[in-house]
């Protein structure tokens, strides 16, 4: 059986059945639903063929020529389904909700699946998530100096039980010049903002949802204009933390890399840094002088801290200091702080 579904009942059924995204394996790579599985109708060489062929000669011919690609691998389908969905009900969706979900799930039915088809396809589920990521929420931004532990404290936060996004975990970026030391290559900016709703999507928004400072990019994502304008108007905790507690704690970060990876990621921000100040930090890498060189790292960035919090309405940045660098109990005490705050207990 199949059937057509709007974009809410789509996503309210999506928390307790499986996704199957018919669309190609460089489309579903490009952005895809959180937790939907790629089952593609075509390879990217064959949608390229097809899609060729209809611009050349129209409708007709493309299908025929859809028929004899899809042909032979229609018991793969099968089978995959069966995998992914083993109770044979499942979503699925391609791009508009055209002939690549109906074919598809034409096929599952007639091998005893029941489907449910998105209309308008994935355009219509990222028209929605765009709307609510521009919706009512109460965002807190907790801010401070590099060093200070932000994400930590955040992860920490979430552990006793606050609503938190880890804005640089979904990019898989700390965001700075040596933000990718250590991650896994970063996802695409639009997937970004489809696991970014994905998050959103599992809180109350009508609480607290605390995140980190961030610019508009986190190294290659680009954070949505709509949220990224939220954030800027949000209340900002600024943790205020002793420069020399932040070496320690940056140091413990970073010196496990490797000295060429620091160094590259030194170059990076060379003309910011200024030439001669490059050289003095990669020579403190080369000794393995780290305190030294973050040192004058964090010349830089202290200076790019502050003046990107001037440019914030001030009144809505609330100063918090701290003598540890110790991130559960920096947790408590932006808890306790802004509970205090708004008079929450």
């Amino acid at each position: 059986m199949t059937e057509k579904i709007d974009i809410k009942t789509f996503l309210g059924l999506a928390e307790r059945l499986p996704v199957a995204d018919v669309r190609s394996p460089a489309e579903f790579e490009h952005g895809h639903i959180p937790g939907a599985f790629n089952l593609p109708l075509f390879t990217n060489d064959e949608r390229a063929v097809v899609g060729t062929l209809y611009k050349k000669s129209g409708r007709e011919a493309a299908i025929l020529k859809g028929l004899d690609i899809v042909g032979p691998k229609m018991s793969g389908f099968v089978k995959q389904a069966k995998k992914n969905a083993p109770g044979r009900k499942l979503l699925m969706h391609c791009w508009r909700g055209g002939m690549r979900s109906e074919s598809m799930a034409w096929l599952l039915a007639t091998a005893g699946f029941d489907v449910q088809v998105l209309t308008g396809g994935y355009t219509a589920y990222r028209r929605f998530i765009r709307e609510q990521l521009g919706g009512i929420m109460e965002l807190v931004v907790l801010s401070g100096a590099t060093g200070t532990g932000k994400t930590e404290i955040l992860l920490a936060m979430k552990k006793s039980g606050q609503q938190v996004v880890d804005l640089e975990g979904l990019a898989n970026h700390k965001g700075s010049a040596f933000g990718a030391l250590g991650e896994a290559p970063q996802p695409t900016s639009e997937q970004f903002e489809n696991d970014l709703y994905g998050e959103l999507s599992k809180l109350d928004l009508q609480k607290p949802v605390f995140l980190e400072d961030e610019s508009r990019s986190v190294g290659k994502v680009v954070i949505p204009e709509v949220f990224f304008a939220k954030m800027r108007s949000a209340p900002v905790v600024r943790l205020e933390m002793e420069k020399n507690l932040r070496i320690l704690r940056l140091v413990k970060d970073y010196a496990k890399f490797p000295k060429d990876q620091l160094i590259e990621s030194v170059m990076k921000i060379e003309r910011k840094l200024g030439g001669q100040n490059a050289r003095a930090i990669i020579n403190a890498i080369k000794n393995d002088d780290y305190e030294t060189a973050i040192d004058k790292v964090l010349v830089y960035y202290d200076k790019t801290y502050n003046y990107g919090l001037e440019k914030r309405d001030q009144k809505k940045i609330h100063i918090l200091k701290t003598g540890t660098p110790d991130a559960k109990e920096n947790a408590g005490l932006v808890i306790g702080f802004w509970n205090k705050k708004t008079n929450r207990q």
